[in-house]
């Protein structure tokens, strides 16, 4: 149950990031994420009555036992570090835009 519930969400939102609220990493991430005006689905399992077995379901699922645990176009992206190397190489961003999660940066007026 709690797989499917994981899988549902990240199929409907390009960006997806199941943390906790009292997590540095995660709240790394999700700044991160605001930063750059990205439009993402947050899903604090400490405040989710199924928390728990969507974190177990998500490490079946993922491998990656530890929150945050990042969702882009459907794709597992990692966690913390693996989404802040993404953005140090420069492949964050695309791949952002590309999930549509972020405006494309010739729409964007500065």
């Amino acid at each position: 149950m709690a797989l499917a519930k994981a899988k549902e969400i990240v199929s409907s939102n390009p960006t997806v990031v199941f943390g906790k609220t009292h997590c540095p990493h995660c709240k790394k991430v999700k700044q991160l994420l605001s930063e750059l005006k990205v439009t993402y689905k947050v899903v604090e399992l400490d405040l989710e009555i199924d928390g728990s077995d969507i974190q177990a379901a998500l490490l079946e699922w993922t491998g990656q036992k530890t929150v945050p645990n990042v969702f882009i176009g459907g794709n597992h992206i990692g966690g913390c570090d693996a989404t802040m190397a993404k953005h140090q190489g420069g492949k964050l961003v695309p791949l952002l835009t590309e999930a549509g999660s972020l405006a494309k940066t010739d729409d964007v007026v500065a």
